[in-house]
Order: structure tokens, then C-alpha cells, then sequence
């Protein structure tokens, strides 16, 4: 993976990260905190979605939902944790 892949991939962390913590409206961690949820989440959805056989398509924008979906489902795990 070269740079110019891990800024690509950084960026599309953080636009997921910040949808994520619009769609999951009242929980979520500023954001600094959503970008590295996107993040995590990015790299969530690109082991689950395969390994289900899901497949958007390819492209930035493909991308960007893959990794708002993988964020989501991590705020969403990280709420049900905390409320346990």
C-alpha cells in the first residue's frame, strides 16, 4: 500500500466516520472521534462485506458507503456495550 492509497483510504475513514455520527444522531465522539470510527469501521466493512459476498461496486463513492455502513454497525456495538 502506498501513501497516496493510505490518504485515500484515511480520507474515506473520515467522510464515513462523520456520516456515521449523523446517521447515529445523539451518540458519537466529537469529530476527531467519528474520523477514527470511520476508519475502523472502513476496515470493518472490508473484511465482513467480503466474507458475506456483499459487494457495492467499486469506486470512491462505493467506498464511502462500505465504510459509513462498517461505522455505523461499530457505533452501534460500541452503544450496546456501553449500556451493558
Amino acid at each position: 500500500m502506498g501513501i497516496e492509497s493510505l490518504i485515500v483510504f484515511i480520507l474515506i475513514g473520515a467522510v464515513a466516520g462523520w456520516l456515521a455520527g449523523q446517521l447515529v444522531k445523539g451518540y458519537g465522539f466529537g469529530l476527531l472521534g467519528n474520523i477514527v470510527v470511520g476508519i475502523v469501521g472502513a476496515f470493518i466493512a472490508g473484511f465482513l462485506f467480503p466474507a458475506l459476498g456483499i459487494s457495492l461496486g467499486s469506486g470512491v463513492i462505493a467506498a464511502i458507503i462500505h465504510a459509513t455502513i462498517g461505522a455505523v454497525i461499530l457505533l452501534v456495538l460500541i452503544r450496546l456495550i456501553k449500556q451493558a
